[in-house]
């Protein structure tokens, strides 16, 4: 876990940076600062549209008795589309973006069931905190 972790954080700031200098090389420092500025300002506010429609949804569901687990995985996606679209780079905000959209958002739901099904049927639910090292 630690090493996916450390993989994570040192490899994905590494592309981001190397595509945010090939970009830039391409098209001017100025133009990709702008869309890194762009991108940063739309995702706040669709992370604030979808956000808000999401907590529609999830009111909706507890009002009619039903539990409301599609509205919160969509909650889930919502916050970390924002979370990876306020983050400067390209590939954060092109997962970001996928995680907005209603289509990928239900292969990305899709995913996530059957990962929690995995999980559920082998009985792998850890009840303590675990370190791998």
């Amino acid at each position: 876990m630690l090493f996916r972790l450390l993989l994570l954080f040192v490899l994905v700031p590494l592309v981001e940076l190397y595509l945010l200098l090939k970009l830039g090389a391409l098209i001017g420092a100025g133009p990709t600062i702008a869309i890194v500025i762009v991108t940063g300002v739309v995702g706040g506010s669709m992370a604030r549209t979808q956000g808000f429609a999401v907590l529609r949804r999830f009111r909706e569901s507890l009002n009619a008795g039903i539990l409301p687990t599609d509205p919160l995985v969509d909650g889930l996606f919502v916050l970390t589309g924002g979370l990876l679209l306020l983050t400067p780079g390209l590939l954060t905000d092109m997962v970001g973006f996928l995680a907005f959209l209603p289509p990928t958002r239900r292969l990305f739901k899709k995913w996530i069931k059957r990962r929690f099904q995995q999980i559920l049927d082998t009985n792998v639910v850890y009840t303590e905190y675990h370190v791998d090292e």
